[in-house]
């Protein structure tokens, strides 16, 4: 679906064109256009390929879907993947924004989301003397706006981590614990593999041969690639404590059952005393000691009452009681 399709003159925005004038605009010099789609059919992106001579291969993939982050170059036009990654309930959602950068226009495309970038736009048209230098500025934009919604989420993941630690050492369900726990991880992965690939596209953009669409601006996608670092850190750290929630919540679990199993073998050695007093007291032969004797039964039980109450003492001291 189109969402807009606007003609720029030296930072200024000229009018929404219909995509049926993309072409006239394009022939104008110091123009460029700026088209905004969302869930992109294949007549459409057909169209657009038409208009701005679009790389089979990039149409390709942004028909597909489900692409790595990436950057690729076609002649002078650039075609950029970034993942967009949205909270929705209790789940992560990812979906793409494709972006087709030439000297003479920039085409957007996004499917699987539900965050616009209308903002984006606005933005940069209250900023013309930065919209002057085209569209690479625009890619800029983008990019840099879906980098920061990243941050929220991250915050968001830290402080769900934070709640379920404290969890940990309250004496809640440990079942329950770990549930959280791996949810938590693949929430995580999710968002670590739209950040740490978009890091490393990020980067030819800023250093080494620069694509020359890009050149003049390479301080902005410097600032962007600044950013996904500090995320790809922060990523990193939620990862790590995650592994160790999972372990410390792991030897909680064996401990209690170590305590269980202590309890459980201390009462059993005090049954054992009565076991054997009365196995020995039990055994049939006609000459026995205290066998006929009046106050043999009442003595056999405050014996074994005796050794149990001893034992019982001694575990408790121990801690297994």
């Amino acid at each position: 679906m189109l969402i807009n399709c606007v003609a720029y003159q030296d930072g200024a925005k000229l009018a929404d064109i219909p995509v049926a004038d993309i072409s006239d605009y394009l022939a104008r010099p110091d123009n460029f256009v700026w088209v905004a789609l969302r869930d992109a059919a294949e007549p459409e992106l057909r169209q657009m390929q038409e208009e701005f001579g679009l790389h089979e291969l990039a149409v390709e993939d942004a028909l597909r879907g489900h692409q790595r982050p990436k950057i690729e170059e076609y002649g002078d036009s650039l075609f950029v993947v970034v993942q967009t990654v949205e909270a929705r309930g209790d789940a992560l959602c990812v979906g793409e924004l494709d972006v087709f950068v030439g000297p003479r226009f920039v085409l957007s495309s996004r499917r699987q989301s539900s965050q616009d970038f209308l903002g984006v736009r606005a933005r940069a048209e209250r900023e013309p003397h930065m919209l002057r230098q085209g569209p690479a500025f625009v890619l800029y934009a983008l990019m840099d706006a879906v980098v920061d919604r990243y941050f929220p989420l991250v915050e968001g993941l830290e402080a769900e981590l934070e709640a379920i630690e404290e969890r940990i050492f309250t004496g809640s369900s440990r079942r329950a614990n770990i549930e959280r726990l791996y949810a938590l991880k693949r929430k995580s992965l999710a968002l670590r593999h739209a950040i740490v690939p978009l890091m490393e596209t990020v980067g030819k953009l800023y250093g080494g041969r620069v694509p020359a669409l890009c050149q003049g601006v390479e301080e902005y996608f410097r600032d962007v690639h600044d950013h996904l670092v500090r995320l790809g850190t922060a990523m990193d750290a939620i990862r790590e404590t995650i592994n160790t929630a999972i372990q410390v919540n792991l030897s909680l679990v064996a401990i209690e059952e170590g305590e269980v199993n202590k309890k459980l073998a201390a009462w059993a050695a005090i049954f054992a005393v009565f076991t054997a007093f009365a196995g020995v007291w039990g055994m049939n032969f006609e000459h026995m000691p205290e066998l006929h004797w009046f106050w043999g039964y009442p003595l056999a039980l405050l014996a074994m009452s005796g050794v149990a109450a001893y034992m019982y003492r001694r575990f408790r001291r121990a801690g297994w009681l």
